[in-house]
């Protein structure tokens, strides 16, 4: 899409319940957890951060538009709860799609614009399955990409990207080559998210790093500075969801 002195050390939300049975003594014992599965620490630096970015925007302190700063706001939370495998990054996401969908019909981004709308039915699914998308319909595990979904990307990445570039040519579009690429990155990435592969941080990697300069060229500071962010946390997130690969193979 982070400091490791921030969130380095904080584990993946767990899909168990909150309430256990102890073997010994078959009474109720709770585990040790926060509100919504988040630590303190996180709730309030998302809302401190949050509210500093909005109150920027609309007391009109920094030359942003409020759109731009409710896609950064929404934005940002929601890759931290995917890092966290937290389920409430998707309602946000779906939020998220809705403010990036009129900044880049603005920025004549139209690849990303579409993006966006592709986004909300994949946000759909993905909310879905991972709720019910494991075995005997319980809670998703991460795991890894099949060797039919590699090969499948494998030929479906250069062949999109070709093909959505002569579109963008048609209609005009800013940066064709770059909008197609990072697209198909995209939406290459969100498959795997809502299949809960654990390859699925590094499309967006790829993806990221493309974008932070692509944003600059069209004059959306905040944005390029988000991006920059997603990309300290899906470093964060190949770590933690790499460690609870490891759990769910023990």
């Amino acid at each position: 899409m982070k400091s490791d002195a921030g969130f380095g050390n904080v584990g993946a939300v767990s899909s168990e319940p909150l309430t256990t049975l102890s073997p010994a003594a078959e009474t109720p014992v709770r585990a040790s957890t926060t509100w919504v599965g988040l630590g303190p620490f996180e709730i309030w630096a998302m809302l401190g951060a949050s509210a500093f970015v909005l109150l920027l925007s609309y007391r009109g302190w920094w030359p942003i538009s409020v759109t731009e700063a409710w896609g950064f706001v929404t934005g940002g939370i929601c890759v931290w709860l995917v890092v966290r495998e937290h389920m409430w990054n998707w309602p946000i996401g779906l939020a998220n799609n809705v403010f990036f969908f009129a900044l880049f019909l603005q920025a004549r981004l139209f690849a990303d614009m579409g993006l966006q709308a592709v986004y909300l039915g994949l946000g759909v699914y993905g909310w879905l399955n991972w709720l019910f998308g494991g075995e005997n319909r319980c809670a998703l595990r991460v795991s890894r990409a099949t060797r039919s979904e590699w090969m499948v990307l494998a030929a479906a990445t250069p062949l999109c990207t070709w093909f959505l570039r002569e579109i963008l040519f048609a209609v005009n579009g800013a940066a064709p080559f770059w909008d197609s690429l990072t697209t198909v990155l995209s939406l290459a990435a969100q498959y795997l998210l809502c299949r809960k592969r654990f390859e699925n941080w590094f499309f967006w990697i790829a993806a990221d790093v493309i974008y932070i300069p692509l944003y600059l060229s069209r004059h959306l500071p905040l944005t390029a500075v988000l991006y920059a962010v997603f990309l300290g946390m899906c470093l964060i997130g190949v770590r933690e969801w790499n460690r609870s690969l490891k759990k769910g193979m023990a």
